[in-house]
């Protein structure tokens, strides 16, 4: 039996009050167009925006799903796959320390 810590929706939970208390916003992604569309939407000011495809520890993306972010990474967009509650909070330090907080400095 999968334990709670790992199952998608708790990792997502974990990791987007992780974002908010690092000052991002988000919102689940939905999409009646366009399937396969990753899970969240995070965004920072000055306009930056990164997704995330949340998944159960050790799960993968569907085929569907890897077309998507291949697409959305076409578009330079960032897209990651998070299966881990400290893989998704380290996602969001680095994208808060090293992408947002250097646009502000340049």
């Amino acid at each position: 039996m999968t334990s709670i810590k790992h199952k998608e929706a708790y990792i997502e939970l974990k990791v987007c009050q992780h974002a908010h208390n690092r000052g991002i916003d988000h919102r689940k992604f939905t999409t009646l167009s366009r399937r396969n569309a990753p899970d969240r939407i995070f965004f920072a000011k000055g306009g930056l925006t990164m997704f995330i495809e949340f998944k159960r520890k050790g799960e993968t993306p569907t085929s569907g799903q890897k077309r998507e972010i291949i697409r959305l990474k076409a578009l330079n967009f960032p897209v990651h796959v998070v299966d881990d509650i400290d893989q998704g909070k380290r996602i969001i330090n680095y994208w808060v320390d090293e992408v947002i907080n250097k646009r502000k400095e340049d």
